[in-house]
């Protein structure tokens, strides 16, 4: 596989495995990530599995982890959903 480039159709991620959060709700809203053969990672929109996908490189999606699991991104969140 060559390398995929941001906003190419995740349709077109051949071998790639899809995964979701355990957390994601019932309806399907949720993210998917998938670990491209190159060792980057594609984010993909579970309601549209056949858009875009956008593509991070391993050291991206560490930061992001991280900065999740630290709180970074809690304002984000609907107080409802929390």
């Amino acid at each position: 596989m060559h390398q995929a480039k941001n906003g190419v159709p995740a349709s077109s991620l051949h071998e790639v495995v899809w995964h979701k959060s355990d957390l994601s709700n019932p309806s399907g809203n949720c993210v998917e990530v998938a670990r491209l053969p190159d060792g980057e990672v594609a984010v993909r929109n579970s309601r549209h599995p056949h858009g875009p996908a956008l593509i991070y490189t391993p050291s991206e999606i560490t930061a992001f982890v991280q900065g999740a699991k630290r709180g970074d991104f809690d304002y984000l969140m609907d107080t409802k959903d929390a």
